[in-house]
């Protein structure tokens, strides 16, 4: 991408445009090391994975430009204190799994260009039930991720008995569009709600903050670098 620069909606991760827009650069890095980028494997101990954008089980129904391997990348000071928080869920049992965490902005492209495809309808009944398809850039799909900036992630606590780990009742599956995603909708159990807070808790003791649309989304908090997002490719 040479030394381009890009202006994007907003720097925060979860809205897709605000009232003054700061200018945050595309990064020229053309791999993950140049881009200070770790496979959190590497630095969490036990770290549950399941990279769906690497695959077909996502919202999309295909691998998402920019996934060439089912990997977990993060900025090392973030890896570094999703450490720590793995090191306080294991002491009650538990574990954290991950979805998604560093995402090229090429990833992104591939989200807006599908969101804005009224034809491609096959995951409607898995993903966003309840809302027409052009509605989920408002809030749930960004035209800009924070998630490309490499601070915020996508995860859930697991239990484990052995190599066998089944997830948490958090009310929703992952990347459920709906009001019942919400971290604090108030239509979920009193199980769901703990373990939602359990997570959020867990995550916020180490400078994470969540998005509260999305009970799975968090933000390490302050960003290393807030105005500078990656679109090199998961390898």
């Amino acid at each position: 991408m040479g030394r381009a620069w890009l202006l994007l909606a907003c720097v925060l991760p979860w809205l897709s445009a605000c009232a003054s827009s700061p200018v945050v650069g595309v990064s020229p890095a053309r791999d993950a090391s140049q881009a200070g980028l770790v496979d959190a494997a590497s630095v969490v101990p036990g770290l549950a994975q399941d990279i769906r954008y690497a695959g077909t089980n996502n919202f999309v129904g295909t691998p998402v430009t920019g996934y060439d391997a089912p990997k977990c990348l993060l900025l090392a000071p973030v890896a570094q204190a999703l450490a720590r928080v793995q090191q306080d869920v294991q002491s009650e049992g538990l574990s954290l799994k991950v979805f998604d965490c560093y995402r090229p902005v090429r990833a992104v492209q591939h989200f807006v260009r599908w969101a804005r495809d009224p034809s491609d309808q096959r995951t409607k009944a898995g993903y966003y039930p309840n809302l027409e398809k052009d509605s989920l850039l408002d809030g749930y799909i960004a035209e800009t991720s924070g998630h490309s900036r490499g601070a915020t992630l996508d995860l859930t606590l697991v239990r484990c008995d052995g190599d066998a780990c089944v997830e948490l009742d958090m009310g929703t599956p992952f990347d459920f569009f709906d009001p019942r995603a919400n971290t604090a909708h108030p239509a979920i159990n009193d199980d769901q709600r703990r373990n939602r807070e359990r997570l959020v808790q867990a995550m916020a003791r180490h400078g994470f903050q969540n998005y509260a649309m999305e009970w799975w989304h968090f933000t390490f908090r302050p960003e290393p670098t807030p105005r500078t997002a990656y679109d090199v490719p998961i390898q």
